[in-house]
């Protein structure tokens, strides 16, 4: 009976251990290693996005980063309400809590809360960006123009899906607003 008992326990703590091992495994995510945070300032352009609960509705959208005082970044959300027909704004912060992993930042929009921002390509003139979130539940493409050419595109996406992102519901972002 003892042994019965131990040997449920081992299946028990293995399951949970493989599950750990196996939600870390899934939960990586690479991101650039190099960021020259100084370029990535300044306007980007939503190409595509995965449909979210903030979002919802919007189109034209834009993130205006600038860097502050601190070394932190803020972050200037804008885009065109379809329903209210008028433009929603969010202010929030960023910073890159480990300096050896230049491309995994965190942002916020309500303190205390933060989500991941985490850069897995860069164009090496900084005109595109992939940016998702470990869980595979977030992924925006972003460009310093309103409109990506098709090849490009099409590249982030494979990446993304490549990475493990589900880019079947990806939604694209309208640039022709008001």
């Amino acid at each position: 009976m003892l042994k019965k008992y131990i040997l449920y326990v081992n299946i028990i703590i293995m399951g949970f251990f493989s599950l750990f091992v196996s939600c870390k495994h899934s939960a990586e995510l690479s991101t650039v290693s190099n960021l020259n945070i100084e370029k990535y300032m300044g306007i980007w352009y939503e190409i595509a996005r995965f449909p979210n609960s903030f979002e919802q509705n919007l189109e034209c959208v834009t993130a205006s980063y600038t860097i502050k005082e601190n070394g932190d970044i803020e972050v200037l959300n804008k885009g065109y309400n379809t329903l209210k027909k008028k433009y929603n704004t969010a202010t929030g912060n960023s910073w890159m809590p480990n300096k050896k992993l230049p491309g995994q930042l965190k942002v916020s929009f309500f303190w205390p809360f933060s989500g991941n921002y985490f850069i897995i390509t860069l164009d090496n003139d900084y005109k595109y960006a992939l940016v998702g979130d470990p869980s595979r539940k977030y992924l925006w493409i972003l460009a310093r123009d309103s409109k990506l050419d098709s090849d490009t595109y099409n590249m982030l996406i494979q990446i993304a899906k490549d990475k493990g992102f589900a880019v079947d519901n990806i939604h694209k972002t309208t640039h022709d607003c008001e």
